[in-house]
């Protein structure tokens, strides 16, 4: 699939004020300062199509973008560390929880994971309550330029192993690099066989 436009459309504080359109959707979601928006501005080929911040928990609100003017790609607030008030935090996940649960066009929601990292109780949790709610999910491990292939390979088996029994059917995955731009083929790939 090639991008030839990527475009901002609007930002949500919840399900209502979700554009009104017949788009399917792609969601964008993982532990705060996992690459979500370096990862995001990779696969639109944008630089900064998202805002790409070193405080976490930057994005806060449903943050939808239009690609191809047949798509919309969506970013979500992240879950996890974020410097907000603990009500804030709450919102973040109902706001989350209401948009995966009840939004029509949503396709597929790609769930990333640091793949420098051990498997993290968070990412784990998410993905069981996320397993039940009937939307097909992706792993995408991040960061992957940042350690050798083994350790890459190790960690995303780590993973799997760890989510056995979580959920019923394990999900396909992918790994990235923003930096080095792997993963975008796959991705992308991934997103037109479910435009078909």
């Amino acid at each position: 699939m090639q991008i030839k436009q990527a475009d901002f459309v609007t930002s949500a504080k919840g399900v209502a004020g979700c554009p009104e359109w017949q788009l399917p959707e792609f969601a964008f979601i993982g532990r705060s300062n996992v690459g979500k928006s370096s990862l995001i501005n990779m696969l639109t080929n944008r630089k900064d199509l998202a805002k790409v911040s070193s405080t976490p928990g930057k994005t806060r609100l449903l943050n939808f973008f239009k690609v191809n003017g047949n798509w919309s790609l969506v970013d979500l607030p992240g879950y996890g560390f974020a410097k907000v008030a603990k009500s804030e935090k709450f919102d973040f996940n109902e706001l989350v929880g209401d948009y995966l649960e009840q939004r029509e066009q949503l396709r597929r929601l790609f769930v990333l994971i640091d793949s420098r990292l051990k498997p993290q109780r968070i990412d784990l949790d998410f993905l069981a309550w996320a397993g039940g709610i009937g939307v097909p999910v992706s792993l995408v491990f991040t960061k992957a330029d940042k350690q050798s292939v083994k350790k890459t390979r190790d960690s995303v088996a780590l993973f799997y192993e760890m989510l056995e029994g979580l959920i019923e059917e394990l999900p396909e995955s992918f790994v990235s690099s923003s930096k080095a731009r792997d993963g975008r083929k796959e991705l992308l790939g991934a997103i037109g066989r479910d435009l078909e």
